[in-house]
């Protein structure tokens, strides 16, 4: 989507639109301008999540339970052998924390957050009332009523879909707020809410292209 968006804005470079505040008419601005305020967010996502994986790359073998193993391992070793940057440091840390979940869900919810935002300036710029621009018949459909209509499904399909992300974050801050060190079995809920999280997010970047035909009208 990120270079999608990127091909918008240069070929539309020269279509003229009106820019909003308030979702009142401001100052003219180009549709490839719009464009790219989006790459600009999606590249702070893309930062988001390299930062969070960094993070989340460390070997948390020979903690134990939560003060950690009697057998003589060396943990860097052990780290470096399953392709780990490094081991973490402290064995009740280790064992207690989801920060790494709470960060991923952190992250994805932020770039819902964006994919949703676009979503809205597209299904306004789509209706009858803005009218700026045709949304291709990948990502809509018709009304069995009334046959004049064009309804922007895949985008309220987006706009749904990142209610469901943010609720999986509340999910797993909620769980962890009040829970003391070390390991809690509360823990367990984390990876329901995880997998859906990734599943949702990486399906919207992986079958969600967004296809505008006409751009301007």
């Amino acid at each position: 989507m990120h270079a999608e968006l990127i091909d918008l804005a240069e070929r539309e470079v020269d279509a003229v639109m009106p820019g909003y505040t308030h979702l009142q008419r401001a100052q003219p601005v180009t549709f490839g301008h719009w464009a790219l305020a989006y790459v600009e967010m999606y590249e702070r996502d893309i930062s988001r999540l390299q930062d969070a994986l960094s993070r989340a790359d460390s070997c948390p073998l020979g903690s134990g339970a939560l003060a950690g193993t009697a057998y003589p391992i060396d943990r860097h070793a052990l780290a470096a052998a399953l392709s780990f940057a490094r081991p973490t440091l402290n064995s009740l840390d280790s064992v207690s924390d989801r920060d790494h979940v709470v960060e991923l869900c952190s992250a994805a919810s932020i770039s819902m957050m964006h994919l949703s935002r676009m979503a809205e300036d597209l299904i306004f710029f789509n209706s009858g009332e803005a009218n700026f621009i045709s949304l291709s018949d990948e990502v809509t459909s018709g009304s069995s009523l009334m046959p004049q209509k064009k309804n922007p499904d895949a985008l309220e399909l987006i706009r749904g879909k990142t209610g469901r992300v943010y609720g999986s974050l509340m999910g797993i801050l909620t769980t962890m707020k009040a829970l003391p060190l070390a390991y809690n079995k509360d823990m367990q809920e984390d990876k329901e809410g995880l997998f859906d999280v990734v599943d949702s997010w990486s399906n919207l970047f992986r079958h969600g292209r967004l296809s505008i035909v006409g751009s301007l009208k």
